[in-house]
């Protein structure tokens, strides 16, 4: 399925606002991303420094151009990034979609707010199903995931090494909510 992306991507909802990132983010990137849980349950690089930052500042970049997706920050109000969600098109017809919170915005209740808010968007798109792809030992996304409307499915889980760690990823659905 092709999706045709606006030029500009915000969302609002659940007392937020998902934006594109813009280039003076990269500047908040570090505080956000280079952290162990980031570094431990995401692909991003680790260290996560402003070489990370600009590279990854990129990479959204090359994702929109391309059309296979969409990294947004997630704030308040349009302004400073407190994290980013992520929904990608990958060969398959369905789309997969991801969150990161930066440690120091944690407790707020930002990743489900912001998963809501992106599940919606991804339905209005089209293509289905909607999956999260979950590390076996992150509790703390499978929380927010089944909050959300999410649920593991039967599939066989995804076995990996990344950054040198064995990780086994579980696919889960969105089921509503």
């Amino acid at each position: 399925m092709t999706v045709i992306w606006p030029e500009e991507v915000r969302l609002t909802g659940e007392g937020l606002v998902l934006r594109d990132w813009i280039e003076d983010d990269v500047a908040f990137m570090p505080g956000l991303f280079d952290n162990p849980a980031v570094a431990r349950f995401t692909p991003l690089p680790s260290p996560f420094d402003e070489v990370a930052a600009k590279g990854h500042y990129e990479k959204s970049l090359a994702r929109r151009a391309e059309g296979t997706g969409r990294r947004l920050a997630i704030t308040i109000d349009g302004g400073e990034p407190l994290g980013e969600v992520v929904l990608f098109l990958p060969e398959g017809g369905h789309a997969e979609l991801g969150y990161a919170v930066g440690p120091a915005h944690r407790g707020r209740d930002l990743a489900a707010r912001s998963l809501r808010v992106l599940t919606a968007y991804a339905l209005e798109l089209g293509p289905k199903p909607l999956q999260l792809k979950i590390d076996a030992e992150n509790a703390a996304s499978e929380a927010v995931a089944r909050r959300v409307g999410y649920a593991v499915t039967d599939r066989e889980p995804e076995l990996k090494v990344e950054k040198g760690l064995e990780i086994t990823l579980h696919t889960w659905e969105y089921a509503g909510g």
